[in-house]
């Protein structure tokens, strides 16, 4: 070791046998003596104060051949290492430098360069006879043709060292049962009976070989009857009942199959089936309804399903309703019907299902004169216009009342006072005998007695008279009528007031028009 004034200097030598190295390991530690122990000094105070870097702010005092190491409140110096000629510094270490693998060494042709501790020789070169190589000393030694060359011995051959050459000498391998030579002798094989063919198995056995030997083996979904000798086919249907298939199992040689029932298919595992929409293909005239494994057709509103189960026929409800859908006639459609009324005078009303009647008179779509008045019938209209008979005016269009008589004209104060006209419409074969028209004085006072007569118009006996009190009578209907016809009759009221007969005419139009009958077309 060293020393000097500032600290002490420790050294490392260390010899390797083995290549011949000197690893010189130099480390110098200058103790500053104010490292150890804590003083209260400029530098350091023994305190929660930070420590000063010395080497930082040049307080230290390491010479120039020195370097400065800050330690926890003082500093080191560390002597600068120098490595001598043929050594190299690496990790604060000398190693030596190794001139012949860098090949930095200066030996000529013919010698061969050896490496020394810190520099390196030149020995010559010196030449070794076939069989023999020079190793890194330049001594010539022997090669071992055997493991230096790929395979110098052809197959069936094993290559033996000797000194500057090699022998090759043949193998000698003896197989047991089942195994043969390699081609190249050098190992056995195993024999594939299999392959070659020469194997004994029964009908319907599958070979399987084995190192040194084989295995008759039944095929897939047979099994082996001991009994018999042969393979017989496994029922895996009954073996594994219910785990095998989702619906249906059949057996075949070998193994098995499943499948489906009606409305199903498989599916792509083989084993599930899957519902088939059976109403993809469109087998319904209308609506059709997928259900699991099948399907149900369905007919719109106005259709019934035939029996077939796919078609839908129309419903003709004008032939097959209970009652009447319609008054006048009904019509049936594609999937419905429509109420139809005739051609003239009507129209359909806004349910769909009865005719109302047009009021040519009041719509102004008639065709009556100015000096006509216009009356509308079911279905139709008739123009009338009524005039007074002599001695009477029109006090209204449908009214006329009698002027003043002469005192001495009887036959003009027997007339009657008024004479009303009216307008009545009735429907065929209504049920008889029915009451069309009341008449009666208004006001009525106690006392009054009237006598009820059809003057005029009722020569076939369709209508006849009765009295319901003292002050009222009425015209009744007493014969069917089978077809439209009009009647005018003239109808007389006599009222006795007071000791006094006063008389009226009504004079009626009476038509009968046909009852709306339910038709289907």
């Amino acid at each position: 070791g060293l020393s000097d004034s500032q600290g002490q200097f420790w050294g490392k030598k260390t010899c390797s046998s083995t290549n011949s190295k000197i690893l010189l390991h130099l480390h110098l530690l200058i103790i500053h003596p104010l490292s150890f122990p804590c003083h209260f000094t400029h530098n350091y105070r023994c305190s929660s104060s930070a420590d000063v870097d010395e080497c930082v702010t040049s307080t230290h005092s390491c010479r120039s051949s020195e370097r400065c190491v800050n330690t926890v409140g003082s500093f080191v110096c560390e002597l600068r290492i120098t490595c001598p000629a043929g050594y190299q510094l690496r990790n604060s270490v000398c190693e030596d430098i190794d001139e012949c693998v860098l090949r930095t060494h200066d030996c000529g042709m013919g010698f061969v360069c050896e490496n020394t501790v810190g520099a390196f020789l030149c020995n010559q070169k010196h030449k070794c006879i076939s069989g023999f190589t020079q190793d890194a000393h330049g001594n010539c030694i022997d090669i071992n043709e055997c493991s230096s060359l790929s395979g110098p011995c052809s197959s069936g051959f094993n290559c033996i060292n000797t000194v500057g050459s090699y022998t090759c000498q043949q193998k000698v391998v003896m197989c047991s049962h089942g195994y043969h030579a390699s081609p190249d002798g050098a190992k056995c094989v195993d024999i594939d009976e299999c392959q070659m063919g020469t194997y004994r198995c029964a009908v319907g056995q599958i070979c399987h070989n084995l190192p040194g030997s084989y295995r008759c083996d039944c095929q897939t979904g047979y099994q082996y009857d001991a009994l018999h000798k042969v393979c017989t086919d496994v029922n895996e249907c009954w073996r594994y009942p219910g785990r095998l298939c989702s619906q249906t199992c059949e057996n075949t040689p070998g193994s098995y199959h499943c499948s489906c029932t009606a409305g199903f298919s498989l599916a792509f595992d083989g084993k599930n089936c899957e519902d088939i929409n059976e109403c993809d293909r469109n087998p319904c005239s209308q609506e059709c309804a997928n259900i699991y494994g099948s399907y149900q057709c369905y007919c719109r509103q106005g259709y019934y399903l035939k029996e077939d189960g796919h078609t839908c026929e129309d419903i003709d409800e004008c032939s097959q309703s209970i009652g009447n859908l319609c008054t006048f006639q009904c019509v049936n459609v594609a999937g419905s019907y429509r109420c139809a009324c005739p051609p003239h005078g009507f129209v359909v009303s806004t349910n769909g299902h009865t005719c109302r009647d047009i009021d040519e008179c009041t719509t102004g779509t008639h065709n009556c004169s100015f000096g006509q008045t216009c009356y509308n019938l079911q279905g139709g209209f008739r123009c009338l216009s009524f005039d007074c008979p002599p001695n009477y005016k029109k006090v209204s269009d449908t009214r006329c009342e009698r002027l003043s008589c002469p005192i001495n004209s009887l036959d003009c104060q027997n007339s009657p006072v008024r004479i009303t006209y009216y307008q009545l419409n009735f429907k065929t074969n209504i049920i008889i005998p029915a009451q069309i028209f009341r008449i009666g004085p208004s006001p009525a006072y106690s006392g009054d007695h009237i006598v009820i007569g059809i003057t005029k118009g009722n020569e076939e006996g369709y209508f006849s008279t009765r009295k319901l009190n003292s002050f009222t009578g009425a015209v009744y209907l007493q014969r069917q009528v089978r077809e439209p016809k009009d009647f005018l009759i003239d109808v007389e009221m006599k009222l006795l007031r007071q000791g006094t007969f006063t008389s009226f005419v009504f004079s009626s139009l009476v038509t009968e028009k046909p009852k709306m009958l339910c038709t289907t077309h």
